[in-house]
């Protein structure tokens, strides 16, 4: 099957991006029952969180594999190509079986929004493979996400908590924090990574309500097992966090049945691009970073101020969307780079390089290409250019880098 024909089911499926990322589970729901319900056939760990739940499914995925189980992950958004979103065995599915599942999606579910369609084609993909074990992200929130009707998993876990979405999700963090333990379910544990005491009461709460249960990376009697792990283990994602990341994985893992020595061998060998990712390009370094919070800048602060780079040496290409809180973001990472060039990255409205520039004084730039270009004249090839602020930028950064194709970004 041609690439015509992806990109047809493409447009037709962006078409619905206005309907955005709907939250309410009645249309997905009809739409199973009407495909037999094919996020029935395979066993499921679900992840929910604000920062680290792609990569703990990332390693979730890795360590199943490891184990020897056929795989299928499901996450969002993608960086470069659609096709990342759906994965069987680490792979992005290919342009084929993509295009055929679309199609069929789409034109059976008329109704469904663009993410709503893409998480049902998801489920399809891995129905149709036979998955030993899926590992499925959740896109925003968790009581009212799409992928909240999946049946009760084998393992569920809560990554860090942090302040985002909060026209969806409410204003305060536990506000946020119940939402998400919306995926709680009657007799399931789930796993929960660093967070605070009210914020962990906050989803108790609902985990309890629900006939569930929780455990916490913190817990006294866990901590000795999980210090080991990524002791003893080779956690390849760089960064303090994806640490505890690691931890939350390990849990879930085990839970789902992979061994210690597996999940020491699957967590050594994930990948998962933009995330702290160094590239040596011919032109010299270059740092992807997908922060595009608050907390996420932090965790990038944190590494680098262990990294060795001066500011003197790194220049920033930083853009962010509109509605995100770019200005303490921009605030955190701005002086860890002499040199700064602002660029409007994709996906919905992007905030004003102009804004940026009064905030933090740097260069506007037109494109992410020029952006990339004025950054690496400013250090030199010896120097770091640091690409952060959006995943959507990183995406557009990563693809011109490495001469990727690339379909339109879409903040959903």
């Amino acid at each position: 099957m041609s690439r015509a024909a992806l990109a047809d089911s493409l447009g037709q499926l962006y078409a619905r991006v206005p309907l955005g990322m709907r939250l309410g589970l009645e249309a997905m729901q009809e739409a199973s029952a009407a495909f037999g319900h094919p996020e029935r056939a395979f066993p499921v760990v679900h992840v929910a969180g604000t920062n680290g739940k792609g990569s703990v499914s990332a390693m979730v995925e890795a360590m199943a594999r490891a184990a020897g189980m056929k795989t299928g992950l499901y996450t969002s958004p993608h960086l470069c190509r659609f096709a990342e979103r759906i994965r069987l065995q680490g792979d992005p599915i290919d342009d084929a079986s993509l295009t055929s599942l679309l199609a069929d999606v789409l034109r059976r579910a008329p109704d469904l929004s663009f993410f709503e369609t893409a998480t049902l084609a998801a489920f399809e993909a891995f129905r149709a493979a036979k998955v030993d074990l899926a590992v499925i992200e959740v896109g925003i929130g968790g009581r009212l996400d799409a992928t909240n009707i999946v049946p009760l998993p084998r393992a569920a876990g809560i990554t860090r908590i942090a302040l985002d979405h909060m026209d969806r999700l409410g204003p305060t963090l536990t506000d946020i924090a119940r939402e998400k333990a919306g995926i709680a379910k009657p007799g399931l544990e789930i796993v929960l990574g660093p967070m605070t005491g009210p914020v962990r009461a906050a989803i108790d709460e609902v985990a309890t309500a629900a006939g569930g249960k929780t455990v916490s990376i913190d817990d006294e009697g866990l901590r000795t097992e999980l210090t080991a792990f990524v002791r003893g283990g080779s956690v390849p994602l760089r960064g303090a966090h994806q640490l505890e990341n690691a931890k939350v994985a390990y849990l879930l893992g085990r839970r789902a049945g992979v061994s210690e020595n597996d999940c020491v061998r699957g967590v050594a060998g994930t990948r998962w691009a933009g995330r702290l990712e160094s590239l040596a390009t011919p032109d010299g370094p270059v740092l992807l970073d997908a922060a595009h919070n608050p907390d996420g800048a932090e965790a990038l602060v944190r590494y680098l101020a262990t990294s060795g780079w001066a500011p003197a040496r790194t220049a920033l290409v930083f853009g962010a969307l509109a509605d995100k809180a770019w200005p303490s973001m921009l605030d955190a990472v701005g002086p860890y780079a002499g040199r700064r060039f602002y660029v409007r990255p994709q996906g919905r409205a992007a905030a004003d390089p102009a804004l940026l520039s009064a905030r933090v004084p740097g260069e506007e730039c037109a494109t992410v290409a020029t952006a990339l270009a004025r950054a690496r004249s400013a250090v030199g090839s010896a120097g770091l250019v640091l690409v952060t602020g959006s995943i959507f930028l990183v995406g557009e950064a990563r693809a011109e880098l490495l001469q990727l194709e690339r379909d339109p970004a879409v903040a959903l």
